[in-house]
């Protein structure tokens, strides 16, 4: 009897409107293609020089490492904003957003300055001298472009947010969390759903609230009404919740983080996220601390309902420059758009350099 009513009840939860499982993959993100006639789409350039306002010096702010790019389509072309790093702040670099536009999605034209970086500004102290790292960004409604970003102070990471109206000049917000107890709290990767709506990326409010996926380790949610102070969501004791977790023997055991925007349809909302495999505990055909991308499925009307998850990445390091940079076997996804009737996806490759892939199909 007690094991019929646990099946009675895993029925009854599938055929709720309010929780539907998949009978099928059909929503996966897949096939995916490596566009490697055209990768790297963007290395480090040893010869851009920028004046920081910190350092009151000329700094070569993008000649060690170019990796981790948002990307957005905007007047028919693909803008990347990206994280760039010198050779000159702690022991990996101080880092700056930089941007680079291209009309076919591979050939990058550079901005010569970092678009968003440490300054003399309320956000030196979360900043400097780590600086502003892993951006993602999604426009919203009103044209308004918002950026979550991550300020690293060399001790502490902290998720934070910028909003443009352009995306070349960026106005700091300061942190995502505004409430105190969070404050020092490490916090990171804020992925916004949001829906495809004639061809761009556009914030979509589920519950009459904006939804951000975010974490490092666990992921994590939180809500806001105009997309740039943010709330955890927390249980009754006011404990952040965790909506989904590593999994042992999987190539995401030892972490999970947000890849790009998590996209809503009908069917579900589509998380791409980033992982990495455990030496302990995790898939043993991989290399420990590969990091992959994988796929996860939450409900479209309750973005805290975990629905589906692949068991198999779909986007892993296998070419010279993916495996071997400043930090070995890493592919990371931050970056994807609709463009010329394909998602093109762009990811950093070994901490070091930015690449691109393609898939067709969840228009």
């Amino acid at each position: 009897m007690k094991y019929a009513f646990f099946v009675c009840l895993l029925f009854c939860a599938a055929c709720s409107p309010r929780y539907r499982v998949p009978t099928n993959e059909s929503w996966l993100l897949q096939p995916i293609v490596k566009l490697d006639a055209h990768n790297p789409v963007l290395q480090p350039d040893s010869k851009a020089t920028f004046s920081c306002p910190i350092r009151k010096k000329d700094v070569r702010w993008e000649e060690k490492d170019v990796f981790n790019p948002a990307a957005v389509v905007r007047n028919k072309e693909v803008w990347l904003l990206y994280r760039a790093q010198d050779r000159v702040g702690l022991p990996y670099g101080t880092s700056r957003i930089g941007l680079a536009k291209s009309r076919d999605g591979f050939d990058f034209k550079r901005n010569s300055r970092p678009v968003l970086y440490p300054d003399n500004d309320p956000m030196r102290i979360y900043e400097w001298e780590g600086g502003c790292e892993d951006p993602r960004v999604v426009r919203r409604d009103d044209g308004l472009y918002i950026m979550t970003y991550t300020a690293y102070d060399g001790n502490i990471a902290r998720l934070c947010v910028a909003s443009s109206s352009d995306l070349v000049n960026w106005k700091k917000h300061g942190l995502a969390f505004q409430d105190g107890k969070y404050r020092d709290l490490w916090s990171k990767s804020g992925a916004i759903v949001s829906e495809l709506r004639k061809g761009e990326i556009i914030m979509r409010k589920v519950q009459d609230k904006y939804w951000m996926y975010w974490g490092d380790t666990d992921l994590f949610i939180a809500t806001s009404r105009d997309g740039i102070y943010w709330t955890p969501v927390e249980d009754k004791r006011r404990n952040i919740i965790p909506v989904m977790q590593p999994r042992a023997g999987f190539f995401d055991s030892r972490l999970v983080e947000p890849g790009p925007f998590a996209l809503w349809r009908k069917t579900g909302i589509l998380l791409l996220y980033n992982s990495a495999n455990s030496a302990s505990s995790g898939d043993k055909s991989m290399a420990a601390d590969t990091y992959s991308v994988g796929q996860a499925l939450f409900s479209p009307r309750e973005p805290e309902e975990l629905v589906a998850r692949a068991n198999r990445n779909f986007l892993m390091p296998a070419q010279d420059y993916e495996m071997t940079g400043q930090i070995n076997n890493v592919c990371f996804l931050e970056g994807m758009v609709w463009f010329k009737d394909r998602w093109l996806l762009y990811y950093g490759t070994a901490d070091s350099k930015i690449a691109v892939a393609e898939c067709k199909p969840l228009k």
